[in-house]
């Protein structure tokens, strides 16, 4: 039992828990047993912290069966190792150091040094960031709900919100309240945050800390820390003038708002697709360039650490500096004054062509199970499930059943990873002391 295994193996036992229990009568609001693929599919998207979803999660489900879903949400964003080590460490007990190398693992760390303090970190940075958005988004559903319907809905939002899943309890999903600034900015404030990576929020605050308290500390960003945070910024400016010049004369999306909600919906949507599946729009109405666009964002994803999904920024910037490095005629790799390893640039090669691969093969196999449906529609609906964001051009619901088990299946190779699920059924690699010799090869 290798780590790589102890974790996917990990996730399914949390998918199988959770369909267990959505399949129960408590978990519907009609009180009758659930249906298996529909209890299947909600807890994968769930775990996965996607937000696909074949029924309308608001009305279908009781309130247990939404509490399930926030619990399950919690726990695919934690992730498996983070949840059950927290619960190892709440009873008193030591972790020994299979389970310091699966959380080095689990969340990309370069060393198992301070793994526990990791572990409380996360914990409490989470905390802090959905109760702050639970307060937040009180003052939005409770004038219209009601004190006790109205706390529910801000603590399920605000739970799928850090943890970049798209459940909503409106049937509209987050389209009524597209031009309210305290809604949009919370949501999407918790989202970037969220998926951006607990390292990232860490040094964040220690830098914002030291300003304030004019310390002077020798605190030095880290490479992770530059590359999150630049990446992030660029993409969602290039997304949101992209939405905004794309589809303001489009009267189903844009159209019908003034020049302010016009921007909201344009900052909103360019920040869902990393990766949350929360929409202010209709996805469906959306031009076949905005549709690519969105494809193009949520293929990317988010950052390593987070709670997001897609192939990471971190990904996305090694293999333009690799392209940048080619264009320019160097022999290595640069990213701010900084070298990058050759095998992180292999692991950003294997990423990419493994995440293309998932991608091609579920979308083949989806047009050959569900004929009648759009290319732009199941290309859009796979990376959508692949890069666990939850947006839909509206074909969850009707796909066959076969096409719902390929989603459930490309949900969760990208919840766990690529690479990783691939070394759990390959094992891990032997080490070898044959090398051969090099030759030429043409390549482009």
């Amino acid at each position: 039992m290798t780590v790589s295994r102890t974790i996917c193996l990990g996730f399914l036992a949390v998918i199988t828990l959770g369909t267990i229990l959505l399949m129960l009568p408590i978990s519907t609001s009609d009180g009758s047993w659930n249906n298996i693929v529909v209890a299947l599919f909600t807890s994968t998207s769930a775990v996965c912290v996607t937000g696909l979803s074949v029924v309308d999660p608001g009305t279908y489900f009781s309130f247990w069966g939404q509490l399930f879903i926030a619990l399950l949400v919690q726990i695919g964003g934690l992730g498996y190792m983070t949840t059950t080590t927290f619960l190892i460490l709440l009873i008193g007990r030591r972790f020994d150091l299979r389970q310091k190398m699966a959380i080095q693992q689990a969340l990309d760390r370069p060393g198992m040094h301070g793994s526990a303090q990791v572990i409380r970190s996360i914990i409490a940075t989470t905390l802090i960031f959905e109760i702050t958005g639970i307060f937040l988004l009180l003052p939005a559903f409770v004038p219209q709900y009601g004190w006790s319907q109205g706390l529910w809905l801000a603590i399920f939002h605000s739970v799928n919100s850090w943890n970049n899943a798209g459940f909503s309890l409106f049937k509209d999903n987050l389209i009524g309240y597209q031009t309210s600034v305290l809604v949009v900015f919370t949501v999407t404030g918790l989202i970037i945050f969220g998926g951006i990576g607990y390292q990232v929020i860490l040094e964040m605050y220690l830098w914002v800390r030291d300003r304030i308290l004019k310390q002077k500390t020798n605190l030095v960003l880290s490479l992770d820390f530059k590359v999150a945070t630049s990446t992030t910024l660029i993409l969602l400016f290039i997304g949101t003038v992209a939405f905004f010049c794309i589809e303001f004369r489009n009267p189903e999306t844009f159209g019908q708002l003034g020049l302010g909600g016009q921007l909201l919906v344009a900052w909103f949507q360019s920040v869902t697709p990393r990766t949350a599946g929360f929409n202010t729009i209709d996805i469906g109405k959306m031009t076949t360039a905005g549709l690519f666009i969105t494809i193009a964002l949520m293929f990317i994803g988010a950052s390593p650490g987070g709670t997001g999904g897609g192939i990471k920024t971190t990904t996305l910037r090694v293999l333009t500096s690799c392209t940048k490095a080619i264009l320019q005629g160097k022999e290595e790799v640069l990213l701010y004054d900084r070298s990058i390893a050759i095998s992180l640039i292999l692991k950003a090669v294997g990423v990419l062509v493994a995440s293309v691969a998932t991608v091609i093969l579920s979308t083949v196999m989806i047009s050959l199970t569900d004929p009648e449906l759009d290319f732009i529609q199941i290309l859009f609906e796979v990376v959508s499930a692949f890069a666990t964001v939850g947006l839909s051009t509206g074909i969850t619901s009707t796909i066959s059943t076969a096409a719902k088990l390929i989603i459930i299946i490309t949900m969760y190779i990208g919840r766990v990873g690529v690479l990783l699920l691939m070394s759990a059924i390959l094992g891990d690699p032997r080490p070898s002391r044959i090398h051969y010799p090099e030759e030429n090869l043409l390549v482009g």
